[in-house]
Parts: structure tokens; sequence; C-alpha cells
């Protein structure tokens, strides 16, 4: 006779697994401890050995509901394929689409990036936030470029359209690592190109007219802020250096009679240590400092811990109190200020340049220079622009003279 859930609620579990059936091979499992399983028992096909299929709990999974699960199974089993079976592959699909979901290949994919740790962070952060809700469980195999555009146009109507662009190159990055691990075939990101808005073009304020400059120059020598700070500002101009390598310095890195800085590779930008030669003017400064600081690791150390380097903010923080705005000079506007003189006004050679910024420079064969390329040309290139700068700061009326190239 056919159960019914008046049937099922009234019944009581015993001191023995009860079963009360229902046809066709179903049945409640009334368990002492009073759950319900339903179960299906059915003989496999080719071999006809009994087997049973768990159906799920009751109420979880009503009476009307374990029937529809019993037919779907039976009609497998009438089609030749084992029921139990096909669940099994089913998990096991289920189990490598979740290992080959978009947030488990870019969590693997993050995990191989040998960034300096600011920027894993910021792209940790993006994924998190702008991409993982949308299409993490996804796997990689079957997301598209409308799954993309969709993620990269809500960054986009928030306004953050640079952020969008950034998000859209890192999922790019995901997708061809996930070719290249053999869970996907090509990368939908590809197909984006041109479909959001314009990125602005960001730059960062710098002083560039050698009258300015001398004034800038002025300024921080007459800052009145800590002395490890006022070094710092000193020195940004002679070394123009990203701001976080020159606020995390650390005097092991530094051979003064060589007039040296050797940065190592994992606090550098590209990851490949890099080599600064010191101009006169950059030697003293750090001679001055070394009794003030020097027994300890960080060459600017914080004012309220020195075991920590100064904050990312420090220089930008007293370029404001001086009175440069950040639409006219930042900590990273040195480096523009070098870049953009020392080509256009002092007639340097433009690979040097390129290569004293730690930028990617390759030689005529298309290969990475190391550390110590045009080494002699960059250390006359230092000590000039030093030289030059001193020239702004006293004022001198100075017409650059273009270096032969």
């Amino acid at each position: 006779m056919p159960l019914s859930d008046t049937a099922i609620r009234k019944a009581k579990p015993g001191t023995a697994p009860l079963k009360l059936s229902d046809g066709g091979g179903l049945y409640l499992l009334l368990r002492p401890d009073g759950a319900r399983w339903w179960r299906w028992d059915y003989r496999r096909p080719v071999t006809g050995k009994r087997n049973t299929l768990s159906l799920g709990t009751y109420p979880d999974v009503t009476l009307a509901e374990a029937r529809n699960r019993r037919d779907a199974a039976r009609k497998l089993l009438t089609a030749g394929a084992d029921p139990g079976e096909h669940r099994k592959a089913e998990k096991a699909a289920g189990a490598e689409r979740a290992a080959n979901s978009f947030e488990v290949v870019a969590r693997e994919w993050l995990g191989k990036r040998d960034w300096v740790p600011s920027y894993t962070v910021k792209v940790t952060a993006w994924l998190e936030n702008d991409v993982f809700p949308w299409i993490g469980g996804k796997p990689v195999s079957a997301l598209t470029a409308p799954d993309f555009l969709a993620v990269a146009r809500r960054v986009e109507e928030r306004g953050a359209i640079e952020s969008a662009h950034r998000i859209l190159q890192n999922c790019g990055q995901v997708m061809r690592y996930a070719i290249a691990t053999g869970r996907a075939t090509r990368d939908p990101v590809a197909d984006l190109r041109g479909a959001l808005s314009p990125a602005p073009k960001r730059h960062h304020a710098a002083i560039t007219d050698a009258k300015a400059i001398g004034g800038l120059l002025r300024a921080l020598d007459a800052y009145t802020g800590t002395f490890a700070v006022r070094c710092a500002l000193r020195m940004a101009p002679l070394v123009f250096c990203r701001p976080g390598e020159l606020r995390q310095a650390e005097w092991s890195e530094f051979d003064l009679d060589a007039a040296q800085w050797n940065i190592p590779a994992h606090r550098m930008k590209m990851r490949e240590p890099h080599l600064v030669p010191l101009s006169a003017q950059a030697v003293a400064i750090l001679r001055e400092l070394q009794p003030l600081t020097g027994r300890g690791r960080y060459v600017f150390p914080g004012a309220r811990d020195p075991k920590r380097p100064m904050s990312d903010n420090a220089i930008n923080a007293a370029l404001r109190r001086m009175g440069f705005d950040k639409d006219t000079m930042t900590a990273h506007g040195f480096r523009a200020m070098a870049r953009t003189v020392l080509d256009e006004g002092l007639g340097f050679r433009p690979d040097y340049i390129e290569h004293q910024l730690a930028h990617a420079v390759r030689d005529p064969n298309g290969r990475a220079y190391n550390r110590t390329a045009h080494l002699t040309e960059r250390r006359k290139m230092m000590q000039a622009w030093a030289d030059y700068l001193d020239s702004l700061r006293t004022g001198a009326n100075v017409v650059p003279i273009r270096k032969a190239s």
C-alpha cells in the first residue's frame, strides 16, 4: 500500500530500523533515533546485483519529491545506466567544476605572483570585492566575454574607470593562467578590447621648470620637521627612486665608500635588484644622518616606531606643509622631474635615464639589462644631475649644455 504523509508522521521509531514501503522499490527507513531516510532498491544493469540509492531525508525531501527522484532514477536504469554510478559521476564533475572555478584559479594565480606586498593586497581586494561575488563560483571554461564585461561595467558605473580597466586586465591574466594549466581553452577577456570608456591619463604632479625647481630645493633645505624626514626630502630629488624604495631603505644596502645603493629584488616593483650610483651630495647627506639612525635597520625610521620605516605619506605630508599641493608636486614627482630634465634639459640618453628609473629596458637583442649596465655612464649622469640641482638651488643662471649621445 502506498505511503501517505499522514502515515509517515504517525509512524513511531522502534528499537530496530523500520521500513515503510511506498512501492516500486521506494521506502522510508525509520531509524531508532527518529531519522527518516528515503531509500530506493534496484538491481544493477549487467550484473543484476542488488543496490540501494539514498534519495534524501524526510521532511526535507517530501513524499512527492522522493517519488520524482525514484522515477528519474528508474529512467536511467531503463536506459541501461546505473543510477548509483551516475550520481558518483555527477559528484565528481561537481568537484572538478569547483576546483576549476574562477575564484580557485585566481587565488592560485595570485599565490604565484612575486609582487610587492602592497600591490598584492590591492589586486586581491579588487578580485574579492568586485569579481568573486559575481563570477567566482563559475568554471573558468564556462565564462564568456559578457560575464567579464558585466563585472567591469559595475566598477565603471561607480566612476572607477581606471580600476575597471585594471580589474579587466587582471581577469585576463587569470584566464591566461587557466589556459596554461589546462583548465580553459581561450581568454574571452581579449574580446573586450575597447569595450570600456578610456581610462583617464594619470600623471604624478611634478615641477620641471628650472626656476621652480630651485625654489623647491630651497624649501626642502628649510624644512623644519624631523631630521630624518628632512634628509629623505633632500635625498628624493638626488636618487629619484620610487617613494616606497626610499622610505624603506636599509643601511645594509648602502656602501658609502663605493658611493652606491644596492636595492634588493624583493623591494623593487619589477622584482629585479637595482643599483643606484650615489652622487657626492647624496653620500654627504647619508653620512650626516648615519650617527642618528645608523645603529638601526632603517635609514629613515618612523617617528613613532624606529623599528619600522617612515610612513608612506611622510614625504607628501611634508610637501603639503611647505605649501606644495598635490597638483603641484608629489613624492613620486621627483621621478618625473628627473626624467624630463635629464632628457630635455641635460640631454642624457633616454636608455640611461630609463635604466636608472628601474624601468624595463631592453638591449638591442631584446634582453633585459642587468643592474650594472651602463654603470660608468650612469655614475656620471647622477653626479651631473646633483651638480645641476645645486646650481638651481643657488639661483645661478644656468643654461644646460646638452650631452653628446
